[in-house]
């Protein structure tokens, strides 16, 4: 696994299922993206990685972390095409977002692959609330080590507030600062909204 802290850059996609409308780094910010990188034809895929995104976008709240899928072809780009995918998704009922990457020319290797150096599929990237790319592994990940990634990664402190143990806002961080959302009281106590 590589770990990082960088910008991640923007998807470059050529069109979306599962979603009404494009999606974007943008969009999503504020919530953990969970990004799995994948090919129809690619047997880990298959038989591990996207049984996996399934339970991650089953399991997470929509609003705190967005599994999203990205139908990277690198090979056998007749065979996998859009509406083979489209195919493909209901056949395996695959509910999350997935974008298909973009290729220009003649280069075998899509761009958005290229953009976040992948070295194939499997290729799972952890992007933080704040839009930085975090994590990236290439293969088999086991579930448990990438459910304790993603929860470690909504933890953080980040755009969207955090919460306590009850529930209720604990404190709102951004921009590399963190404040309360009470008002103090009289007394010098601090009350929650």
């Amino acid at each position: 696994m590589l770990s990082i802290s960088k910008p991640a850059p923007e998807w470059r996609v050529d069109s979306w299922l599962n979603t009404p409308q494009p999606l974007s780094l943008q969009s999503l910010r504020g919530r953990v993206i969970v990004l799995l990188s994948f090919q129809m034809l690619c047997p880990g895929c298959v038989a591990q990685a996207l049984p996996l995104a399934a339970r991650v976008h089953a399991t997470f709240p929509h609003d705190q972390v967005a599994m999203i899928g990205l139908h990277t072809v690198f090979e056998h780009h007749e065979a996998m095409t859009p509406v083979a995918l489209r195919a493909f998704a209901h056949e395996y009922r695959l509910q999350f977002p997935i974008g298909v990457d973009r290729h220009e020319g003649t280069q075998p290797l899509p761009l958005t692959m290229q953009a976040y150096g992948m070295r194939g599929t499997p290729t799972w990237t952890l992007i933080d609330r704040a839009g930085r790319l975090r994590q990236q592994h290439f293969g088999e990940f086991d579930p448990l080590r990438l459910g304790a990634e993603i929860a470690a990664l909504m933890l953080e402190p980040g755009t969207a507030a955090t919460r306590d143990a009850a529930g209720t806002e604990a404190v709102s961080c951004s921009d590399g600062t963190c404040a309360i959302p009470s008002s103090p009281n009289p007394d010098g106590a601090h009350a929650h909204a």
